[in-house]
């Protein structure tokens, strides 16, 4: 069964998902983070709580290339270290203050962030486009089981469905949920979608309830 993460890296967003000068929650298995785009279009994972009052930085707001908390307005580049502290606007926030920060790679339409210390570059995705993300309260297991088929050790499960070659890109989320990204082969008809929305979203009820029948 896979882990949360493939190898180091965890598939935690699609790019159509987060467009510039944007922030957006998401979760690895170090727990949850702070994904935003700057207004020039770099992604950067930070920890998802602001060192000042423990605000969530998910919940701040993107000003050009920086990340800032909805809370006081404490500003923190990509680096992670504190730019702003508008309470004292002639501070030069001190070197001390900073959030953590993850390595983030974004390939095939696809962002990863990367646990601990990444040892290669993510998987490729060659001839897959993605489609859309949802989460299943289900594993990894039952969903194979939904599905019919074992998931590759890059985390990808392929169905078949008449709307074409359809896969799913999982990752495991410590509570037993997974976050399920529906990909389609890059040569399939585009009014396919429709038709592998569908059919992801019967996987993902079957899955659920596989899920609860192993609960009981």
């Amino acid at each position: 069964m896979p882990s949360a993460t493939t190898g180091f890296w965890t598939p935690v967003a699609l790019s159509r998902d987060l467009p510039a000068g944007t922030v957006i929650p998401a979760r690895t298995a170090a727990g949850s983070i702070a994904l935003w785009r700057s207004a020039s279009g770099r992604i950067s994972a930070s920890a998802d709580r602001c060192p000042h009052r423990g605000m969530r930085l998910s919940h701040g707001f993107v000003r050009g290339e920086t990340l800032s908390c909805i809370y006081h307005g404490w500003s923190y580049g990509q680096a992670g270290n504190c730019l702003r502290i508008p309470a004292h606007p002639g501070l030069t926030p001190p070197e001390t203050i900073r959030v953590a920060t993850h390595d983030v790679e974004e390939t095939d339409n696809v962002i990863w962030v990367a646990v601990g210390t990444p040892a290669s570059k993510p998987p490729r995705l060659d001839g897959l486009a993605p489609l859309r993300s949802l989460t299943a309260f289900a594993g990894i297991a039952a969903i194979e089981a939904a599905a019919g088929a074992k998931a590759s050790p890059d985390g990808l499960v392929e169905i078949d469905a008449s709307t074409g070659a359809v896969c799913l890109l999982l990752s495991a989320w410590e509570d037993g949920q997974t976050l399920i990204h529906v990909l389609l082969k890059a040569d399939t008809d585009p009014a396919a979608g429709i038709g592998a929305s569908r059919v992801a979203e019967s996987l993902r009820r079957r899955a659920e309830g596989l899920q609860r029948e192993i609960a009981q």
